[in-house]
């Protein structure tokens, strides 16, 4: 059987420390149950006795129920003037409803030196009474050795007397934190070892790192590797500086490639969906290039890798992206072959000959030349597959469109847009105002399509991007639209390029929707088979 290795998450707790994160106790408590959905096994919730959003946040927990995780309150140890069960902040600990507390303590001497003043034997009693006094309360206890790989760098004899302070006190785990994130693993490496060596083979340590040298994925692994069984981490790599360790990098990392049982059966599948969940909870943009879970992790743009891909996916793929949830892409630019245009063709349903493939690729080089860019415009490459098989009809023909921005006295604007169209050989003329010229037409084209295309109303258009090309023209620069599109389950991209920006727009808006529409379509047509068949 493979080794357990117990995942930590102080998201909630030290990821908040990032510049800009904030989450209110509704928002903490949905995070909450994602983890717990994961298969995480502690989720830190924070200090019980910081701030009344944390106590909100311990109250709602403490009516919840969770499958795999356990809550877990963090505090520091005892103050220096005072005895552990006078303290108040452990007797709010001692008091909360967490079957686990964490607490953090000095393993540093300048620290001692410089922040606490406190005498180094005065501070293990810190340590070791702090312990004692939560196990007495019939709390399980874990110590976070703060900054201890500089500490042990420090004063080796001390940094181990920490650990054995806490263990001796009834700690069932201590954790060997990388405070400052600028330990080198091979030092980390070293350090465990020696720790392993130390406290003898039944002592349970954990690993705690930062990522201010790059290096936080790499220390949190090797500490692994070297013995700790307990990995802390943030979701998405969220926290201070430059972010704590990043726990969706570091399981599949574990479970997949050294073998280590991390999640219940199953749920290594959820990862990109919860690590992308959060992101949303927490307001962020996902990393498009993350490791594992970014859209690019498993994204092909060389002919050459396309190909290798096509033989056997192991050729360019470390892992198959189903196993943390992702999926494979195809990015379509001039570098692109007719392999590269095939494969994305049968991703989506549609089978293409070479010669097919290869006008889609010289028509894609002619207009990447004009601005046009195809890797965050999926959707618009996969109407440009279709019309070069020829095989595709468009929702209508457009006559025209007009659009009139009104700007008042009083400083309103006002805008206005007509579209002139033809569906099936019946002419529609409508016309709608908007906030702006994109609402506007998109507004004025649902209102003269959305009886036929009923499907449109789930299509929204999620977000809108300006490039404009060439600088040094001012107003005369070709300008790139780039629109995103939702129907709540897939999300797709569109483009448009012109001079003209309402033009470059419209193009983006009708591609947008044109795509939302495939699958649809698709639908509607192996249903007309069925029944003529039938």
């Amino acid at each position: 059987m493979a080794d357990q290795v117990k995942l930590y998450d102080t998201t909630l707790r030290d990821g908040m420390q990032g510049e800009g994160m904030s989450l209110s106790a509704e928002e903490k408590l949905r995070v909450t149950h994602a983890l717990d959905e994961l298969g995480v096994h502690y989720i830190e919730a924070g200090f019980p006795s910081s701030n009344p959003k944390e106590q909100a946040l311990f109250e709602m927990l403490s009516a919840q129920s969770f499958e795999t995780a356990t809550i877990v309150a963090f505090g520091m140890t005892r103050r220096r003037d005072l005895a552990a069960a006078d303290d108040p902040a452990l007797q709010i600990l001692a008091q909360c409803f967490a079957p686990v507390c964490t607490l953090v303590g000095k393993t540093w001497r300048l620290h001692l030196e410089k922040v606490t003043e406190v005498e180094p034997a005065e501070n293990l009693a810190m340590i070791a009474e702090s312990v004692a006094f939560l196990v007495g309360e019939g709390k399980r206890v874990i110590y976070d050795a703060e900054h201890f790989f500089d500490g042990f760098a420090d004063d080796e004899a001390y940094a181990l007397s920490c650990l054995r302070a806490a263990l001796e006190a009834g700690a069932e785990n201590v954790t060997l934190c990388d405070t400052n994130g600028a330990t080198l693993p091979a030092t980390v490496e070293s350090a465990v070892k020696s720790v392993l060596s130390a406290l003898g083979p039944d002592a349970r340590f954990g690993i705690h790192t930062h990522d201010d040298a790059g290096c936080g994925v790499a220390n949190a692994l090797l500490a692994v590797q070297a013995g700790a069984r307990l990995v802390q981490g943030t979701m998405n790599g969220y926290g201070e500086r430059c972010g704590n360790a990043n726990l969706v990098s570091i399981v599949p990392s574990l479970q997949l490639k050294l073998g280590f049982d991390c999640l219940p059966a199953g749920r290594l599948a959820r990862l990109t969906e919860t690590a992308h969940l959060v992101d949303e909870i927490c307001n962020v943009v996902p990393d498009p290039n993350a490791p594992y879970v970014g859209r690019n992790a498993f994204a092909h743009k060389g002919g050459m890798h396309v190909a290798g891909i096509a033989r056997d996916a192991r050729t360019f793929e470390h892992i198959e992206p189903e196993e943390v949830g992702n999926e494979r892409e195809f990015l379509i630019s001039e570098l692109s072959g007719k392999g590269t245009v095939k494969a994305r063709a049968e991703q989506t349903g549609v089978e293409i000959d070479d010669a097919t493939a290869s006008r889609a690729v010289e028509r894609v080089k002619a207009l990447e030349h004009r601005g046009f860019q195809f890797e965050a415009a999926d959707g618009s490459f996969d109407l440009l597959i279709r019309r070069e098989a020829g095989d595709y009809e468009p929702l209508f023909r457009l006559e025209s469109f007009r659009v009139i921005v009104e700007k008042r006295e009083d400083g309103r604007v006002q805008t206005e847009a007509t579209i002139k169209i033809w569906v099936d050989g019946e002419r529609y003329v409508r016309t709608a105002e908007g906030n702006g010229p994109v609402h506007a037409l998109d507004t004025a084209l649902r209102g003269a399509i959305g009886e036929t295309y009923p499907h449109l109303r789930e299509i929204e258009l999620v977000n809108f991007k300006v490039r404009i090309l060439d600088e040094r023209k001012g107003t005369g620069a070709v300008t790139r639209v780039l629109l995103d599109a939702s129907d709540g389950h897939d999300t797709w991209g569109a483009i448009g390029v012109s001079e003209n920006v309402i033009e470059a727009s419209w193009e983006a808006l009708v591609d947008s929707l044109e795509a939302g529409m495939l699958p649809w379509r698709a639908g509607a047509t192996r249903a007309a088979a069925a029944r003529s068949t039938s």
